[in-house]
């Protein structure tokens, strides 16, 4: 049985903890408004843009002279996962359930034969793929140091993507993130970003199923439409890389509130439990000390 000492030692270590857990409860709490309002605010822009660059895709169909970035190598062998997590931890499986998604396809694609290969956006996620992908894994790129994602860390990420592909490393590239729902529920998706056709007219036919259909319009672009397309194309994967930056901003944040609040209160039952097991231990003592004056007593 552990001593008196030892038990208001447990008891000062875990209030000590729960001091911390709650203080990074309230730090993310903070954090998490403007995390938030950040990542709404940059929903209707890429969906917007992914209906524009669907409408091009459509009228460029077929066309010879269309960007590569946009219809493809023409090869499906080759595939870039590119994973984006936090570069900090305790946040609860908020970073394992990206990642767990990411090698799940993976392991689909290993299967059907194909060559895997992944881009780390966040320390954690290397952490974790480094046990069973390290020879896979073609860099990292960390913004610990960043205070506030903007679209300069989206700007890096997308050239990294496009130099790769323009080189010839990978025909298929996927984005993985955290969709913020709220904050106890934040969703693993993936995102196709090359080619930009198909990930295009899945953002758009997403987009049509929360807004209420506009009729069939027909838009008349100046210059052409594969000149547009030449610029639309690589900004779109910056812009779509931002959003899921800001996504992963905003599920971060939430996914700490909720793990520190739930550390909170597991200390705080933990705390009541040491105090009650101290209050026996000392009744008990105090019991048999009485005891033992009172048989010195009788004794005499």
């Amino acid at each position: 049985m552990a001593s008196l000492k030892d038990l208001r030692n447990r008891i000062a270590s875990v209030k000590a903890t729960q001091k911390i857990t709650k203080a990074m409860q309230m730090v993310a709490a903070a954090k998490l408004r403007r995390a938030q309002e950040a990542a709404e605010a940059s929903r209707p822009y890429a969906e917007r843009m992914a209906s524009v660059l669907a409408n091009l895709a459509e009228m460029t169909a077929g066309d010879p002279d269309a960007p590569v970035l946009m219809t493809g190598n023409g090869k499906d062998d080759t595939h870039l996962l590119v994973v984006c997590t936090a570069d900090r931890g305790l946040c609860g499986g908020f970073n394992a359930s990206i990642v767990r998604k990411a090698v799940s396809d993976a392991r689909d694609l290993m299967a059907a034969g194909k060559t895997v290969k992944f881009l780390c956006v966040g320390r954690k996620g290397y952490d974790i793929l480094r046990r069973g992908f390290r020879d896979q894994i073609v860099d990292v790129m960390e913004f610990k140091s960043v205070r506030r994602i903007s679209f300069t860390e989206a700007h890096l990420v997308g050239d990294r993507v496009v130099a790769m592909f323009d080189e010839g490393a990978f025909d298929v590239a996927t984005l993985y993130y955290a969709e913020f729902r709220s904050v106890i529920s934040q969703k693993p998706t993936g995102l196709q970003l090359i080619p930009a056709a198909a990930a295009a007219a899945d953002a758009i036919e997403h987009e049509h199923e929360h807004a209420p259909a506009a009729g069939n319009a027909v838009y008349e672009y100046e210059p052409d439409a594969t000149e547009i397309l030449d610029a639309l194309v690589p900004r779109n994967i910056r812009v779509q890389i931002f959003r899921a930056l800001l996504e992963n901003a905003a599920s971060e944040q939430g996914a700490r509130m909720s793990a520190m609040d739930s550390a909170t209160r597991n200390a705080g039952d933990m705390i009541d439990r040491l105090t009650l097991q101290y209050n026996r231990t000392r009744q008990a003592q105090i019991t048999k000390e009485l005891i033992e004056i009172i048989s010195g007593a009788e004794a005499l």
